[in-house]
């Protein structure tokens, strides 16, 4: 099967035609995706996944859910050590309870539809056409690159940026409640941190910088997520929440540092080692 014919498969094609890149479709989707991209950091593709195979989606995240690495952890916004030496009203210094869990890559079956879908080439280039990129990578980390979030009830995943520029995400399992994903469009850029925003967000006076988005299962969600403070609020009720991240820069060779894999996967691999040292990064933005 060819890698287009990968996306008939998987992709909801009444709604979105893949099948003629740069075709009148195509251009349309890619036109009104950056423009609420440039607007507010994020867009959201509605039903992108053919809803005859929604209920597969689910059932492939629930199965691979208890390979997720469980711990709750005390962590700050930018995943940089808590003994970092920060002015002492710099946001990097307030404490958060991080209790998400995330399956790593090389834990998710090569058969599951979002790994087919995350290594597809025309999906890359569907998603880099949509963020204006001439070209786009898979995250080099071997297992940050796709994972799994697993938010089981009475967790969250709290306020943070990400290391990697653009994020694409899908709703594989909502929570029974609560689980809202929440984000400040871009309220840092390459040139300032906005300290005093962020501040105003983690210490519960940014309101007004708050977006919220319902997100249903099959949604494909594009995120500018290392400029926008972001979080999945509490889960309630007796369902996980379950999301596919799917980690893509526009230049090869970015890996997650050693600190935030330990954090995220309870171990680090040869490759963060060899990379601690001569990290790729595109600014001087903490993490």
């Amino acid at each position: 099967m060819t890698a287009t014919g990968v996306l008939d498969e998987i992709v909801d094609t009444a709604r979105y035609s893949l099948a003629d890149p740069g075709g009148s479709s195509w251009r349309d989707t890619v036109a009104r995706a950056r423009a609420e991209l440039a607007e507010v950091g994020c867009t959201v593709l509605r039903e992108f996944i053919r809803p005859e195979l929604i209920e597969t989606l689910r059932a492939q995240g629930e199965a691979i859910a208890p390979e997720a690495y469980y711990e709750v952890e005390r962590v700050n916004a930018y995943n940089i050590p808590l003994d970092t030496e920060l002015p002492e009203d710099h946001p990097g210094r307030i404490v958060l309870t991080r209790g998400n869990a995330f399956v790593p890559r090389d834990r998710i079956p090569v058969d599951a539809l979002i790994h087919r879908l995350y290594i597809s080439a025309v999906f890359q280039r569907f998603v880099a056409d949509c963020f204006g990129l001439a070209e786009l990578h898979e995250f080099a980390d071997p297992l940050a690159g796709l994972c799994l979030n697993v938010v089981a009830p009475g967790m969250a995943h709290p306020w943070h940026f990400d290391t990697n520029e653009f994020t694409v995400s899908m709703l594989t399992q909502p929570a029974e409640t609560g689980g809202v994903f929440e984000y400040c469009p871009n309220i840092r850029s390459t040139e300032t941190e906005n300290l005093d925003n962020v501040r105003a967000v983690l210490t519960g006076a940014g309101a007004r910088l708050i977006r919220r988005l319902d997100l249903r299962p099959g949604d494909l969600q594009l995120f500018k997520g290392r400029f926008s403070l972001h979080r999945v609020s509490p889960v309630e009720g007796g369902t996980q929440r379950h999301s596919a991240i799917f980690a893509y820069t526009n230049r090869p060779g970015v890996i997650g540092t050693v600190e935030r894999t330990r954090q995220l996967f309870g171990r680090v691999l040869p490759d963060h080692l060899a990379a601690a040292a001569d990290a790729v990064r595109g600014d001087r933005l903490l993490d």
